[in-house]
């Protein structure tokens, strides 16, 4: 897919304050186990978000600091489009409560994309795709994820990886923007190496569902609305499809590895993103990473490492390649046009609320309307 004359104008991110250390998450495991398993990802620090802390409300700060920030008009904003797969109710879809939460006008398009790690560039598609072919002015890519709520912390493959974070990008319509091509791809064939089981409509939560076992020879426990990975097999779809596309996408777009300015991939862990760098024979200094203190944020990632690491690093004219894969399996690649993006400080948050007290101020707590709902007829 290609795009002309349509970028992200400005970004920012909120996190979870509390910091867990991942040398000191021991637990449920030896110490000298978690060592082993914490260099080997990489992952030193992550953000977990508390009990009232939801994505949304991760969201909801970056959203409100990327507005204040920038002085934006809510109602010149027409498109709102929330990536999750930790999303706040089964219905009604979270970024309809967004939507009003931050004072967004009715005629505001709203909806959710729910994706994995790959989501963040696939909803620029759609964000993208709908700028160049309606009568939008400004649209909102609100990414945001707990993933810490979804992963048990008594199995060894997954306890240490997660983290917790959310991120909102402005997207407009200018001629300064060059070429943007992205590339999106989808197995279905191994939708079955990363999944959480339980709890949807297939198998629907149920004791058996939530009942907590050892599943494997190695002693790690999950319950079946636990997420699981097959590691293993992960790592060597990766090694085989994700080089491949994104030689495919920057032939597609006419550049090299001399014409990208920063090379921003999904904080799967350290070894992955290391051995693709490798065999593409990349420049390290080109390739921000923001595993070791936040961690695996799933889609949240790519943007994520962006804010905290190219703020100040992105006047003039840049060219970004993005990488992401994961649960589906999914995978996307972008060559993606920056001009003069302007980054945001990072909130953190705690108990849903940003601790920013500029954003405190501008805080308004949603009204849903469910507390009321059995009283209400049809």
């Amino acid at each position: 897919m290609k795009f002309h004359g349509v970028g992200i104008t400005a970004m920012a991110a909120a996190v979870p304050s509390r910091v867990i250390e991942n040398l000191k998450y021991t637990e449920f495991f030896p110490k000298d186990q978690v060592k082993e398993v914490v260099e080997k990802v990489g992952i030193y620090e992550r953000r977990f978000a508390d009990e009232q802390t939801c994505s949304s409300d991760l969201c909801f700060a970056a959203a409100q600091k990327l507005i204040l920030d920038n002085q934006i008009n809510r109602d010149e904003i027409d498109l709102l489009v929330f990536v999750s797969q930790t999303q706040d109710y089964r219905m009604p879809a979270t970024s309809i409560t967004l939507q009003h939460r931050l004072g967004l006008g009715k005629h505001c398009v709203s909806f959710d994309l729910n994706l994995g790690c790959s989501a963040f560039i696939y909803g620029m598609s759609v964000v993208y795709s709908m700028m160049q072919s309606g009568n939008i002015r400004k649209a909102l890519i609100l990414d945001g994820e707990t993933r810490s709520k979804v992963y048990s912390p008594r199995d060894r493959r997954s306890a240490f990886i997660f983290g917790d974070a959310g991120v909102a990008a402005l997207v407009e319509r200018d001629e300064k923007f060059d070429e943007t091509t992205l590339s999106l791809n989808s197995d279905g064939s191994r939708a079955d190496l990363i999944m959480i089981k339980g709890g949807g409509y297939r198998h629907m939560s149920s004791t058996e569902t939530l009942r907590e076992r050892v599943v494997d020879e190695y002693g790690n426990i999950r319950s079946d609305e636990q997420g699981y990975m097959r590691g293993g097999d992960v790592f060597n779809f990766v090694i085989r499809e994700i080089p491949r596309d994104i030689k495919k996408t920057m032939a597609e777009a006419g550049v090299s590895n001399e014409n990208i300015d920063y090379f921003c991939f999904h904080q799967a862990n350290n070894f992955i993103n290391a051995y693709i760098a490798k065999k593409m024979k990349l420049d390290v200094d080109k390739i921000p990473h923001t595993i070791e203190k936040y961690g695996n944020t799933s889609s949240v990632s790519v943007p994520l490492t962006i804010v905290s690491e190219l703020k100040g690093k992105l006047d003039g004219k840049k060219t970004l390649m993005l990488s992401a894969f994961g649960v589906g399996m999914t995978w996307a690649t972008g060559i993606v046009s920056f001009v003069n993006t302007k980054i945001s400080n990072i909130v953190e948050v705690e108990n849903g609320l940003p601790v920013d007290e500029c954003l405190r101020r501008e805080y308004t707590p949603i009204e849903t309307g469910l507390e009321d709902i059995d009283s209400q007829s049809d």
